[in-house]
Formats: C-alpha cells, sequence, structure tokens
C-alpha cells in the first residue's frame, strides 16, 4: 500500500506515521492492486486529535475520519482503521457482484460475510424545477426549506449541489460541462 500523510496544526513524528502504517496495512489484505492511502492528521482547538483516512483502490473508495478526545493520535487512528474494516465488510458482496468482479479478492475469510441488502427501496420520488441562480441564492433557499443540501443551476449553466456541512458552513458541488 502506497501512503500519502498530511498534518495540519500538528508535527509528525515517526512513530506515529509507523503505527498508521501498520494499521491501515492490514486493510490491504483486501485489494488485488496496489491500493493508495491518504491519512491526514490534524488538532482541534479543544486538543480534539483528528485521523482521516482515505483508500483507494479496485475502483472503490474507503473514508474515515475518527476524533479522540483524550489528545490520543493511536485511538484515533485505531478508530478509523476499524471504521473503513467495517465499511468494507460491508460492502464486500455487494462490491464483488454489483460494481466490479474483481474489486476485492476472493480469499476474505467467511468470517467477514455480512448479509447483503438486496434491493435500494425508493419511498419517494420528487420532480423540482431547477432554475438558474447563484450559490448564495441556493444557500437561501436550502435554509428556506429546511433541507441539508440543495440542487440548482449557476449562472453559467452548470447543475450543482450547495449542502450543510458537519463542521459548520456550507459546500458547493459542481458537474463538469464535459
Amino acid at each position: 500500500m502506497k501512503f500519502t500523510f498530511t498534518c495540519k496544526k500538528v508535527s509528525l513524528n515517526d512513530s506515529i506515521r509507523a503505527y498508521a502504517e501498520k494499521k491501515a496495512s492490514k486493510l490491504d489484505r483486501y485489494f488485488r492492486d496496489e491500493a493508495e492511502a491518504t491519512v491526514t492528521f490534524s488538532v482541534e482547538k479543544d486538543h480534539r486529535c483528528v485521523c482521516e483516512i482515505t483508500i483507494r483502490g479496485g475502483g472503490t473508495l474507503f473514508r474515515a475520519q475518527t476524533e479522540s478526545a483524550d489528545g490520543d493520535m493511536r485511538g484515533a487512528i485505531d478508530a478509523a482503521c476499524a471504521t473503513i474494516d467495517r465499511q468494507i465488510r460491508k460492502n464486500k458482496t455487494r462490491l464483488s457482484k454489483r460494481l466490479r468482479q474483481d474489486a476485492l479478492t476472493s480469499d476474505v475469510p467467511a468470517e467477514f460475510d455480512v448479509s447483503e441488502e438486496k434491493e435500494f427501496e425508493i419511498v419517494r420520488t420528487k420532480r423540482v424545477a431547477v432554475k438558474p441562480m447563484s450559490a448564495e441564492e441556493a444557500v437561501m433557499q436550502m435554509n428556506l426549506l429546511g433541507h441539508d443540501f440543495f440542487l440548482f443551476r449557476s449562472m453559467e449553466d452548470v447543475l450543482s449541489i450547495v449542502y450543510r456541512r458537519k463542521q459548520g458552513g456550507y459546500g458547493l458541488i459542481e458537474t463538469d460541462s464535459e
């Protein structure tokens, strides 16, 4: 597994780096191809250690962001790796059958089998008129409706989504015009 480490508001020592590599390398057994892991460490203002791990492999993306309130970066690493391990086990059957036949190795132990969700039930369909507006107008409209996201067409005729972020503030997703 190839690793990329990023630090925000914290300096990374070699023991934490080695620990993260050791823990994340255990997840490499699920992938046939070379997987790439991006590990980001940060410390919030109230001394919470945050570890974000993103693994790309087999055409699939797994991401986990965890924090340790007691200032223990190793605890945050453990929690992030456990979350990704759970995601892989939960989606193992669906990934191997629906997305790609070779996304995960077939020699995954049987104890990791998790029941597959057979179908995704769509319980409501809603049609909306997508009219041109600015991102600020879309945020105001989203807040008026009390939603967490809002689909709109930008003034440049690009389909876009604004959404409310968990950490506060808003995000904007724009589609490519290609």
